[in-house]
């Protein structure tokens, strides 16, 4: 029982209005091309990184599985992000795929068609609300929504809308690290049929500029 309903949640995984302008382009006069890499060119200075990750996840039915992982998230410019955790019980591999290139703009481009999908506003923050359809037909994924911060261009919130009615939202908090705007904390809430669970990753000190070997990281 337990790895049928936690193989549900890894297959789910796989991931005020403003208004838009005219022609596909925000009120801010950015089009889809700019507003990607804006979100790239973030932390100019920052080849790589390495940094402690801690998940909690909470299962809010049955069989009400509560596992707790420990892992390391890498980055290694220009679009490598990747968190392998320590151990995983059998019942959760692939859980990682939830926190793996969720703030990938180049890998978005590669897997969908990005269309600018109007503003909103979050916490009295101004968003530019990105679309995204798999260039690939998803029958498990319809879409996917991505809020980015008008100011800064940080990744605020991405949510998954499956075509089973499901959704998954996951929401990010950034610090402010020496030189670098970085990752502190992510929520992570799932609604899909027969599974709703939370997840809550915390970040611990970032090694910036460091050696990233892929192999060795086991990132791919």
């Amino acid at each position: 029982m337990k790895s049928v309903r936690f193989a549900v949640l890894v297959l789910a995984l796989l991931p005020v209005t403003l208004g838009a302008g005219p022609a596909g382009t925000t009120q801010a006069g950015l089009d889809v091309r700019s507003v990607l890499r804006k979100m790239s060119d973030r932390n100019p200075t920052l080849q790589s990184y390495r940094a402690r990750v801690h998940v909690d996840v909470r299962m809010l039915n049955f069989p009400f599985l509560a596992p707790k992982l420990d892992g390391t998230s890498y980055y290694k410019r220009p679009d490598l992000y990747v968190v392998v955790f320590d151990r995983m019980p059998s019942y959760a591999r692939g859980f990682e795929k939830l926190f793996n290139d969720i703030g990938n703009p180049n890998q978005w481009q590669r897997d969908s068609n990005v269309e600018l999908d109007g503003s909103a506003t979050i916490d009295n923050r101004p968003m530019i609300v990105l679309r995204m359809t798999k260039k690939i037909r998803s029958d498990i994924l319809d879409h996917t929504l991505a809020y980015v911060d008008a100011a800064d261009f940080n990744l605020a919130r991405m949510e998954w809308y499956y075509t089973s009615g499901g959704k998954i939202t996951m929401t990010q908090v950034y610090r402010t690290q020496g030189n670098y705007t970085v990752l502190s904390s992510q929520h992570a809430t799932i609604q899909i049929p027969h599974v709703r669970a939370v997840a809550d990753a915390s970040y611990g000190t970032y090694e910036t500029n460091v050696p990233v070997e892929t192999g060795a990281a086991g990132a791919r």
